[in-house]
């Protein structure tokens, strides 16, 4: 039955029997295991995650359920190759992403899914992975590379699936008291009885924050009904999810600022702050037609409103950097897959999906005052309603003339359509015309040992401009934009030298054509024309002891731009593209002392990165961060977790190039400064 039902929710990602430290994935795939995850390999349903022979990772429930973060795009931090964009400005607090795609907004280059649902906002932002708590986690799955044929639109780099818990006899509970008067509550309740499965989660969390004017306050509350009729060969079911974020945004810091005090607030920033809600509800159905055909179809509806009140600089000269931007955007979709096991050698999957967005965006500007004054607005810089249709489609296959070798070749179509109009002029607009954005696929794999498989694959994924007006509207003296096409490569070879030992190596390059820099919340666009991504990523995890496991991950990655000018005619050929570093690393080590103490240990590190187009501006944000955590099991059914975040105490930030707000001549760097070390102590109840 809890197969049934994960099958159903989450197909695309519920794909083998992943438990490292007990047995590897399955050999001829290129999936690496961190944790814990128990799902049995299908014998029907779509085509398994692994199948596409990308660089695939998995981070077990085990992993994250425990950690305390404010955010939940932070626990995707633990996985190799990972950069976070910590912004930590209220509700707008960062992203996850990887492959050198940075999070600065210009350019989302990563899907995001929940529980196999499409999960970005218009722009790719990351935003709803807010609703989702470590509690309620199943397992994180990342893909990467270009051959994955499954999504289109914000799938340039990979993407991200988080599955959360569904199925099964639970009472779950964890509250967490901390640093920064931190108080969170998550509760999660799972019921399996006579064909029926239900599964509730509900979250609490409360904090002053690290900085001044920092105050969070956010409820997360989630409710799943799935039903198999007995000897049907037929699950159906429907998750609905409702989150709530009111926040304090502390705002950015200068040079001096931050040297004076990382804790503060600036003046200007005393009214900054952000409302934001989103909603999700979704119906699956999951139908085995015959023993060798199966069908797949999610029906879904994302919400999101946004109010959020922003100061950028305390500059005089002009009324930009005072802003009021709202969001309100609906999403509904659907997605099909059917696939056909013809025989062991012969394996054939295709679907589609349609995605219908109907979105308004506001944007206020307002007069010099320290705090800004948001009572009445200077100017409205948008005031658009606009709409995105998708239409795509995908077929690949699984072909395995031996059963040494896998070949999948694949191929995909998106094809997008819109309309706009600006209420502040009346004017209307239609989505560029992009035609048809063909997407080829191939991959293969090959047996080489029982213990070593080689692989290799090549692949295609676009991007398209988003926003409500120009560029990505053609409205009156709009250019029309071609697609940015990423023809993407990878080799890779997986390894299992010990028995309960994995280690992955991969070196890979991405090329992009006509890429652009596009920031719809400002209205900013920057041509970065060709550009090249390109990259080593080396990991390896296994237990060394009984007692010890032992997870290490290094990747060395680089973007640059190799044909592009900026507006005055300079020429950006060579340059790295901003806020991309060259380097992100992962270690750690988890210690069972004895059968009720648990010790870990988890270092991350991260490059600095240029912070401007030119390059000029000098390199910023690297760090090495560690935390460690100490559990104690009071009962079977009860422990205590103590957690220490940035051990050493280290001084970090997010920086970003602010040559918008300030006036010509006193550009600058502004900085977000990230939390000193922290201590958090929470009690856990497993029923």
């Amino acid at each position: 039955m809890k197969t049934k039902l994960l099958s159903l929710a989450v197909s695309s990602a519920l794909s083998s029997l992943y438990s490292p430290g007990h047995a590897a994935a399955p050999d001829g795939d290129s999936a690496i295991v961190l944790g814990e995850v128990a799902v049995r390999a299908p014998a029907s349903g779509p085509l398994p995650t692994h199948s596409i022979l990308s660089s695939v990772d998995i981070l077990g429930g085990d992993k994250v359920q425990d950690k305390n973060v404010m955010n939940s795009w932070e626990l995707i931090g633990q996985m190799p190759g990972i950069q976070l964009t910590e912004t930590r400005m209220g509700a707008e607090s960062g992203k996850a992403t990887f492959r050198a795609f940075n999070g600065e907004g210009y350019i989302n280059g990563i899907k995001v899914l929940i529980d196999g649902i499409p999960s970005n906002v218009n722009s790719g932002n990351q935003r709803f992975i807010d609703m989702i708590f470590p509690l309620d986690i199943e397992y994180i799955e990342v893909v990467r590379g270009t051959n994955d044929p499954r999504y289109g639109l914000h799938n340039i780099g990979g993407n991200i699936n988080l599955v959360t818990r569904q199925g099964g006899n639970y009472t779950d509970g964890r509250l967490t008291v901390g640093s920064f008067n931190t108080r969170e509550l998550q509760v999660a309740l799972g019921r399996d009885s006579g064909g029926w499965s239900q599964s509730y989660f509900f979250a609490k969390q409360d904090t002053n924050g690290h900085r001044d004017h920092s105050e969070s306050e956010k409820y997360s509350a989630s409710a799943k009904w799935f039903y198999t009729p007995t000897g049907a060969d037929l699950t159906a079911g429907v998750i609905v999810r409702a989150y709530s974020h009111q926040a304090e945004e502390p705002g950015f810091l200068t040079a001096s600022e931050l040297a004076a005090s990382r804790s503060q607030s600036a003046a200007k920033n005393a009214r900054d702050g952000d409302d934001r809600d989103m909603k999700h509800v979704s119906a699956h159905l999951d139908w085995q037609l015959n023993p060798s055909t199966s069908l797949s179809s999610k029906l879904y509806f994302n919400t999101y409103t946004d109010d959020r009140k922003v100061t950028f600089t305390s500059n005089p000269a002009g009324s930009a950097p005072r802003q009021r931007r709202m969001w309100d955007e609906d999403q509904t979709g659907l997605m099909t897959t059917l696939t056909w096991r013809a025989s062991d050698a012969l394996v054939i999957d295709g679907g589609f999906n349609v995605e219908h967005q109907d979105n308004r965006y506001r944007r206020y500007r307002y007069a010099y005052a320290v705090p800004t004054d948001f009572s009445k607005p200077v100017s409205t810089s948008n005031d658009d309603s606009y709409t995105l249709r998708n239409l795509g489609a995908y077929v690949q296959a699984v072909i395995k003339p031996i059963d040494s070798l896998k070949i999948i070749p694949g191929f995909r179509a998106d094809k997008f359509s819109g309309r706009t109009e600006l209420h502040t002029t009346g004017a209307t607009a239609s989505l560029q015309d992009y035609g048809w954005i063909s997407q080829p696929k191939f991959s293969v794999v090959y047996g080489v040992t029982p213990s070593t498989s080689v692989y290799a694959n090549w692949g295609r994924t676009f991007q398209i401009l988003t926003g409500s007006r120009a560029p990505a509207y053609l409205t009156p003296g709009q250019a029309e934009f071609r697609p940015s096409i990423n023809t993407g490569k990878e080799i890779g070879v997986k390894l299992k030298p010990l028995a309960d030992t994995e280690v992955r190596v991969a070196v890979w390059q991405q090329d992009a054509t006509d890429e652009v820099a596009n920031m719809p919340s400002t209205g900013t666009t920057v041509g970065l024309g060709q550009t090249r991504r390109k990259g080593v990523d080396f990991q390896a995890t296994g237990r060394v002891t009984d007692k010890l496991k032992l997870w290490l991950s290094h990747s060395l990655q680089e973007a640059t731009v190799q044909r592009a000018f900026t507006a005055g005619g300079v020429s950006l050929a060579g340059k790295e593209v901003f806020s991309t570093p060259r380097y992100i690393s992962n270690v750690g080590a988890e210690y069972q002392a004895t059968e009720k103490w648990r010790i870990s240990l988890q270092g991350r590190a991260q490059g600095s990165y240029y912070i401007d187009d030119l390059n000029a501006r000098g390199k910023h944000g690297g760090f090495v961060l560690f935390d460690t955590s100490v559990r104690y099991a009071l009962t079977k059914a009860a422990s205590l977790d103590l957690q220490l975040k940035n051990l050493t105490d280290r001084k970090y930030e997010y920086v970003w190039y602010d040559n918008f707000f300030w006036p010509a001549g006193s550009e600058q760097p502004m900085y977000s400064p990230g939390p000193g070390r922290s201590a958090y102590l929470s009690l856990n109840l497993k029923m």
